[in-house]
C-alpha cells in the first residue's frame, strides 16, 4: 500500500505463547529502510508494543530480501517513550568485520532518521509523520495473507 509492504509470518512453535495468535504481520517502510511489527508474543508490560527493526531492503526477481541491520527501536503504544536496542551488536557485527565503517554509519544515520521523524522530541516540536504510519494503520485491519 502506497510505500508500505505488509506480509504475515508464523511464529516458529518455540517462540508461541499459549492462547495468542501463531502469526505476526511486520511492515517494510519501503523509502525508509525499516520493518515494524506489534508482536503478537509481546504480553503483560509489553503487550501493544511495537517492535522497529532498521534493515536493508533487497529488491530480487522474486521479491524482497530484508537484512536485518541490527539498531532495532521498541515504541509502546502511546508512543511517548521508545527503547533503542542492540547497538552492542551492531558495534561487534562492525568489529568482526560482517558490516564496513560506512555501512555502520549508515545505519546510524537511518535510525537517528526514523527517531527524528516518528517518535516524540525532546524540545516538545511535532513530529514529521504519526507513528505508526497511516498505511501500516490501514494495513493492521487486512485478513491474514496466509
Amino acid at each position: 500500500m502506497g510505500r508500505v509492504v505488509g506480509y504475515d509470518v508464523r511464529i516458529l512453535p518455540q517462540y508461541q505463547v499459549a492462547g495468542r495468535p501463531t502469526v505476526d504481520r511486520s511492515y517494510l517502510l519501503l523509502d525508509e529502510g525499516v520493518q515494524v511489527t506489534k508482536p503478537v508474543v509481546f504480553t503483560g508490560a509489553l503487550e501493544g508494543w511495537w517492535y522497529v527493526d532498521l534493515v536493508e531492503i533487497e529488491r530480487t526477481g522474486d521479491g524482497l530480501v530484508v537484512h536485518d541491520l541490527y539498531a532495532d527501536v521498541m515504541i509502546p503504544p502511546a508512543g511517548d517513550q521508545y527503547r533503542i536496542l542492540d547497538l552492542d551488536e551492531l558495534g561487534e557485527a562492525l568489529r568482526a568485520g560482517q558490516l564496513t565503517a560506512a555501512r555502520c554509519a549508515d545505519v546510524l544515520v537511518a535510525t537517528q532518521r526514523f527517531m527524528d521523524r516518528y517518535l516524540p522530541r525532546a524540545d516538545g516540536k511535532p513530529t514529521e509523520s504519526e507513528f505508526p504510519p497511516p498505511e501500516v494503520v490501514e494495513l493492521e485491519g487486512f485478513p491474514s495473507f496466509l
